[in-house]
């Protein structure tokens, strides 16, 4: 049975406890780290930190390529992306879980396809995230997980102005996040079946009457929350079937248009 992919977002380094590293070579350098395969309940699991081992690797230099391509190459064919955001919206306090549905890409010089020619390809983007994989994290997350919801993505390091959140927050969005993008996309490139899972660390400054967030305190509601979203994917990794549902895959396999 193929592994279940999971990538480690900030603050969120390590997952299982009995492990085998594997170094994988990619055509796009090296990965961020080794990935660290494992089980749980019998369901093979391959867990990668984006950041690196000890977060030391910014959002905006992140070998995203390298990333997925190297679980793809391990024989990853679902892949999770739990990550840090903010809210944008007052009814999504931290430590909220949200498996979102859709990204709005606001970074820049990220490179962000696997299609650099010369053959001209595209790829469709309309539903970029696997309703299936999203599907089963929301039953194993119950009420502790909103079902449904767009990331606006920014370039970082820095945070959102006050004038960017409310922009943000005025055009529907509801989280914002420095790493969704392009690794949800480029999983899809791969036709990998890919879930963010956000779990929001603090209210983002544009919303009214909010302090000014800082990387320490979004840090550490993180670090408070970590044990519930291990636990959340230790429920989840069982219930992911060996392959993608049928109507998942052909959604991913007839999104390429050469």
């Amino acid at each position: 049975m193929d592994p279940v992919g999971v990538f480690g977002g900030s603050g969120f380094y390590r997952f299982l406890d009995q492990v085998e590293e594997v170094a994988v070579d990619t055509p796009y350098g090296a990965p961020s780290a080794r990935i660290r395969v494992g089980e749980i309940e019998g369901r093979q699991v391959a867990f990668m930190p984006r950041h690196g081992d000890d977060h030391s690797i910014p959002a905006h230099r992140v070998n995203y390529r390298a990333n997925v391509w190297a679980m793809k190459q391990l024989g990853v064919r679902r892949l999770i992306g739990p990550f840090a955001c903010g809210s944008l919206r007052p009814d999504l306090p931290p430590g909220s879980f949200v498996v979102v549905d859709q990204f709005v890409d606001r970074t820049s010089g990220r490179r962000d396809t696997f299609y650099d020619g010369p053959r001209t390809t595209h790829v469709a983007a309309a539903d970029p995230y696997c309703p299936d994989l999203g599907r089963v994290l929301s039953e194993a997350g119950g009420d502790e997980v909103v079902r449904g919801g767009t990331v606006v993505v920014i370039q970082g390091p820095r945070f959102s102005t006050r004038a960017e959140s409310r922009w943000f927050s005025d055009a529907g969005f509801d989280l914002v996040n420095m790493t969704q993008y392009p690794e949800a996309w480029l999983a899809r490139e791969l036709e990998l079946c890919y879930a963010g899972l956000g779990l929001v660390t603090d209210y983002d400054t544009g919303l009214e009457g909010v302090e000014a967030v800082t990387a320490e305190q979004a840090f550490a509601v993180f670090s408070d929350n970590l044990d519930r979203l291990r636990a959340l994917l230790f429920r989840a990794a069982p219930m992911i079937g060996p392959q993608p549902q049928d109507a998942c895959a052909a959604a991913l396999s007839s999104a390429i248009v050469h």
